[in-house]
């Protein structure tokens, strides 16, 4: 392990969440100290899920717009992904259940989480727990789409599940934690 030590940390902007400008100093392979700047966004650690019908041979998604994308190339914005949200005070469980019920409508209480990763871990901060989870038509208890006060507007999505893998090929999903759900159901063969 490399020493580091912390010189400063100044926040940048703390208006959506916390951009943060750390200085500090590493200690190098031939031991010496440099010093170095790096900005860190800090938004909080968060939950995903699939969705999954073994039966029907169906997943659950989501479709919402994605400023991000939209000013990176993404003509529409809108953007296809597993239904996921910040912990807030929640354990990563209570989490992902809240989220699926207001984004998708489903009520399910059987969630396996599957692993955690870094998803952009040069400049955020965020730990992301992965889930599946089955569904069956009865778990559909509510609309979903997302929460009013949040601006959220999610439509969701039942799509077979080699029609999601294809997506991915073709680039009509794009988003990483939906990329390594699907292929984890793949790998894990969750619909044979």
């Amino acid at each position: 392990m490399k020493a580091i030590n912390i010189l400063e940390t100044a926040i940048l902007s703390d208006n959506w969440y916390t951009l943060k400008k750390i200085t500090y100093e590493m200690k190098g392979s031939d031991g010496v100290m440099v010093k170095q700047e790096r900005e860190a966004y800090d938004r909080g650690n968060g939950a995903t899920i699939l969705l999954y019908n073994q039966e029907q041979q169906t997943v659950v998604l989501t479709r919402q717009f994605r400023m991000p994308t939209y000013i990176n190339g993404n003509a529409s914005g809108m953007l296809i992904e597993c239904c996921a949200g910040l912990l807030d005070a929640d354990n990563p469980e209570d989490c992902i259940r809240r989220e699926t019920m207001e984004e998708t409508g489903y009520a399910v209480t059987d969630v396996r989480k599957v692993f955690e990763a870094y998803m952009s871990p040069g400049s955020v901060t965020e730990i992301l727990h992965f889930f599946v989870a089955a569904y069956s038509a009865a778990q559909k208890v509510q609309e979903g789409g997302g929460l009013a006060e949040e601006q959220e507007n999610i439509q969701v999505l039942e799509l077979p599940f080699m029609q999601a893998m294809e997506m991915i090929r073709s680039g009509d999903i794009k988003d990483a934690k939906t990329i390594m759900l699907l292929q984890y159901a793949a790998l894990h063969r969750i619909f044979d």
